[in-house]
């Protein structure tokens, strides 16, 4: 079982209506959302925890989760607004204006007991106070026995309090086990410099494995041991909306069929697994950017 810990949202997606005026589509998102999602359709236990609004917004959210055999039972509903981002897309690269002030996952002040072997982590809800800092103590809380993951997916224009900000990334990234960042987010949070030596950094500091992303080109993989390298997959690019998150849900799957998601194993990944593991990540990222929207493939989709 795979606990999946961070935003819900409405994505409002450009569309052209049938009058042919610019227009906006309700589609159900969130970085850890799409994560969630592609884990479930790739046939893996997958859970979700977020504050979830109990108005028709969360109702298109708990709709997609149940279609996708995702159990959000751990979700409380909350008497609160649904967050909604509105996307601008230029030249297929989302760009977004989230509303989210008192909104229901920002007001998750509350974690459940835990019966997950691993636990991802990320997106805009380590953002601020309120779920950010319940997030943050449950990753710090469970992370001595349970596989944890993070993907920060760091939105800039999103942060007010900087500095906070960091704080919080660097006390979350010392305590995961693995560690997934693009490279804009690596040079956000490490500073200027080799992307190679900055990833190896993360590696010396307890990570047991670091994924590094440089989209069209691919991803690498570092670990004490090993250096892996996989090449994305070629795909006619409509958007890239949920790339990345789809490609933390085949990695987190890829490595959940290879039997390492525990302490031991995760700490012990050999250059086979890492690759595996990357592979159906990026395998999966490539179906997704050929799609409108954050829409991950299933396991029978990739023939598995």
């Amino acid at each position: 079982m795979i606990l999946t810990c961070g935003e819900a949202l409405i994505d409002m997606l450009p569309r052209e209506s049938t009058l042919g005026e610019a227009a906006f589509a309700p589609y159900p998102g969130g970085a850890v959302f799409n994560t969630a999602i592609g884990l479930g359709r790739l046939g893996v236990k997958t859970q979700f925890l977020c504050g979830m609004s109990s108005d028709f917004l969360g109702d298109i959210l708990r709709t997609a989760l149940d279609a996708s055999d995702v159990d959000h039972s751990p979700s409380p509903r909350l008497y609160a607004p649904c967050t909604v981002a509105f996307v601008k897309l230029v030249d297929g690269q989302a760009t977004y204006a989230f509303y989210d002030e008192k909104s229901a996952m920002r007001s998750l002040n509350d974690a459940p007991e835990i019966d997950a072997d691993a636990m991802f982590f990320g997106g805009i809800s380590l953002v601020g106070d309120g779920c950010g800092d319940t997030y943050e103590a449950l990753m710090l809380r469970e992370a001595p026995r349970r596989v944890t993951m993070i993907d920060p997916n760091i939105r800039p224009s999103f942060i007010k309090d900087v500095a906070a900000y960091r704080a919080r990334i660097n006390r979350m990234m010392a305590a995961a086990d693995i560690i997934k960042l693009s490279d804009e987010d690596l040079h956000w949070m490490e500073g200027e410099g080799d992307l190679a030596e900055l990833a190896k950094g993360l590696v010396a500091k307890g990570a047991k494995l670091v994924c590094i992303t440089e989209g069209a080109k691919g991803v690498t993989g570092y670990s004490a041991e090993h250096t892996v390298f996989v090449p994305s997959e070629r795909a006619v690019v409509v958007d890239t909306v949920g790339a990345g998150d789809t490609f933390n849900s085949g990695t987190l799957a890829g490595l959940d069929r290879a039997g390492a998601l525990t302490k031991d194993r995760i700490a012990n990944l050999s250059a086979e697994d890492i690759h595996a593991a990357l592979h159906l990540g990026v395998r999966v990222a490539a179906v997704t950017v050929s799609r409108a929207g954050a829409n991950p493939p299933t396991a029978a989709d990739l023939g598995l």
